[in-house]
């Protein structure tokens, strides 16, 4: 076996762990972001800001799609920086802000602009490429667990918000 070959067994599992990892970042926030972040782009001040991207052209479109990712990604490496250097509060609290802003802002954006991009070839071949890489993760028991694991936390804290809200709809105790 060369050097190469013994290299790729190895790292592979490695990539497909990292790669799953930061898939289910990302997954994690959607389903909480995706709601609030609709709910923010139909506020009344935000019109014109969704007007003037809808007007936008596809290399236009993709330059702004552009932009959240390049300015928040990097986020996630400075938050495990702090986390090491035993700011662990701070280093997620970034990491969380940091992925919420940019999950929601990306989302919008895509759903705003998605019939533009994909006119891109090389855009449209990416997002095909990685729209086959997620599935391909996500049959896997593992990522399986996980968005099981998640479900039950997101219902979990439905219940736990419904518990506080009929707490505070009692009233102060007598």
């Amino acid at each position: 076996m060369t050097t190469r070959q013994i290299l790729k067994r190895l790292l592979t599992p490695v990539a497909l762990l990292l790669a799953t990892l930061y898939f289910l970042i990302d997954a994690l926030f959607l389903p909480i972001i995706k709601p609030l972040a609709a709910r923010v782009s139909r506020l009344p001040f935000l019109a014109a800001v969704v007007a003037w991207v809808k007007s936008l052209g596809p290399y236009g479109s993709l330059a702004l799609f552009l932009v959240p990712v390049i300015l928040l990604e990097p986020v996630k490496p400075l938050g495990a920086l702090l986390i090491g250097r035993r700011h662990v509060g701070g280093g997620l609290l970034l990491i969380i802000l940091g992925e919420v802003l940019k999950v929601a802002i990306v989302e919008r954006l895509f759903h705003l602009t998605r019939d533009k991009l994909m006119t891109i070839r090389a855009f449209a071949w990416c997002f095909n490429f990685t729209t086959r890489w997620l599935a391909y993760l996500q049959s896997f028991p593992a990522w399986q667990a996980a968005e099981r694991w998640l479900g039950q936390l997101q219902e979990l804290g439905r219940r736990v918000l419904r518990l506080v809200r009929a707490w505070i709809a009692r009233g102060p105790a007598a």
